[in-house]
């Protein structure tokens, strides 16, 4: 019990708990707006009651004594780390879909083929840029293929000008090389 209260467990085990667990909350707190965003109506009250919970704890830790200024260093440390491990984590989460969009001023035929060989569904318009016609290419993804389909993009057409945006909700994904009758299906 004595050292539970000597000054080394304070000024080291202390705000090394604080530390930690100002991880665990900052990195809860991410993904709960990312949950929230994303409409997870019932993970996201989940994850904001263990969130505040430790922050909680974790600020009457540091209020329990004010003059212990590694207590503070502790706080604002686990609050950047948060941060990072937060964004860490939902990137390889990758909850969603997303559209990206490709305009293109060269001939985009290739670049649709390799994509739908990818097995990636491809929409094309043509239309007139500031320089003249161009190709425009909508692809719904998973978000988790995002790099995949970069990849293509920027192998078959590298100053094609790509655009990627976060969809709340999509209706359904469709994928090329999926049967008419079970394409035909998704359409009704």
């Amino acid at each position: 019990m004595e050292f539970l209260e000597s000054e080394q467990f304070m000024m080291v085990a202390i705000p090394l708990m604080i530390f930690f667990l100002r991880i665990i909350d900052v990195s809860l707190g991410t993904l709960r707006i990312i949950f929230v965003s994303k409409g997870f109506k019932f993970l996201a009250p989940i994850i904001g009651f263990f969130e505040i919970l430790i922050w909680i704890f974790v600020v009457s830790r540091v209020m329990d004594d004010l003059s212990n200024w590694v207590s503070f260093v502790a706080y604002a440390g686990g609050f950047a780390t948060g941060n990072f491990v937060g964004m860490k984590l939902e990137e390889k989460l990758a909850i969603g879909h997303e559209l990206v969009r490709v305009i293109t001023r060269r001939e985009a035929s290739d670049l649709i083929g390799s994509l739908k060989t990818g097995g990636y569904g491809v929409t094309s318009v043509e239309a007139m840029g500031v320089d003249g016609e161009v190709s425009v290419l909508y692809i719904i993804i998973n978000r988790k293929k995002l790099p995949e389909v970069l990849k293509i993009i920027r192998e078959y057409n590298p100053k094609a000008l790509y655009t990627v945006e976060d969809i709340r909700k999509v209706s359904r994904e469709v994928y090329y090389g999926e049967s008419p009758v079970n394409r035909s299906r998704l359409f009704k």
